[in-house]
């Protein structure tokens, strides 16, 4: 596989309905808000969680796209199996890598090589059993919701008991917190410097990039459950730069992207109740813009 060759920006947009994006469990599991603004909060973690789980859907879980950050791994056990593979023996002391620089860079070779989301986000890998540690090409921001977002509080309660004790108790468990409707902008940037070759840095390829980008359109469809409602993908605008180093400031992009609420709209309750405009005119020479959604 090839590396990519050319930098990308992109702008990313998805809304929930009904649902908890991301709780915060040092808030009672409420979704996360900016408390300046009252506008809401996704982690760039949870969004990259659900690329790898759709990677991991999509692929199997086998190399060249295997997840390294998946639940319940153990990553000491992956390392090792980098050394296997190389006919190497982990330093047990010092915990270090290889003193040879040559053998050193073939433990990080074999673990970008065969995990996606190493080649596509990297990885501190210096762990008892030291396999390295790689800089990503893909970073993605927080995302912010457009409009300020009212959390709701909403009792639930179960019809069943667990003990025979229990039978003549409050039905009621507990609580849970959902947004009416709020939709979320996040930006992303992808480093073809850092994507390298197959020589260097994690070899992030054009098939890496097509998986990655079909993750953000597919990714909510396979990620459903009772807490997140109903959550969709709505929109993903790719800038592409003419080279590895790019042709113009992401910040100036991402201008060029307006999201309003349409005339007339109090209280969005669907992403067509607003307006995004791509402002195409006097684009810098070597950028292209395209929407993938």
């Amino acid at each position: 596989m090839v590396a990519i060759k050319n930098r990308y920006d992109f702008v990313y947009l998805f809304d929930v309905r009904n649902g908890n994006p991301n709780g915060d469990p040092d808030n009672g599991n409420m979704p996360r808000i900016e408390p300046q603004t009252q506008k809401g909060l996704v982690t760039d973690v949870a969004l990259k969680r659900k690329v790898r789980n759709y990677v991991d859907l999509m692929k199997g879980g086998q190399p060249p796209y295997a997840i390294y950050m998946r639940e319940r791994a153990i990553l000491n056990n992956l390392h090792r199996e980098a050394y296997k593979a190389l006919g190497l023996q982990p330093d047990t002391k010092g915990k270090k890598l290889p003193k040879e620089e040559a053998q050193a860079r073939a433990i990080t070779r074999w673990m970008c090589d065969n995990f996606f989301d190493i080649r596509a986000f990297g990885a501190v890998m210096t762990t008892e059993v030291n396999a390295g540690q790689v800089r990503g090409p893909i970073q993605m921001t927080f995302a912010e919701s457009i409009d300020p977002i009212v959390p709701q509080e909403i009792s639930i309660t179960r019809s069943s008991v667990t003990n025979e004790r229990d039978m003549e108790k409050e039905r009621t468990m507990g609580r849970k917190h959902i947004l009416p409707y709020a939709l979320y902008r996040s930006h992303g940037f992808i480093s073809a410097s850092l994507a390298g070759d197959e020589t260097k840095d994690t070899g992030f390829s054009e098939e890496d990039l097509a998986l990655f980008f079909e993750a953000l359109r597919s990714m909510f469809d396979h990620d459903r459950s009772a807490a997140r409602g109903q959550m969709s993908a709505c929109k993903l605008i790719v800038f592409k730069h003419g080279n590895h180093l790019g042709n113009a400031r992401a910040q100036d992009l991402f201008d060029r992207v307006k999201v309003e609420k349409k005339e007339g709209v109090v209280y969005p309750r669907s992403f067509s109740d607003y307006i995004v405009q791509i402002d195409r005119d006097g684009l810098p020479d070597g950028v292209e813009v395209d929407e993938l959604l």
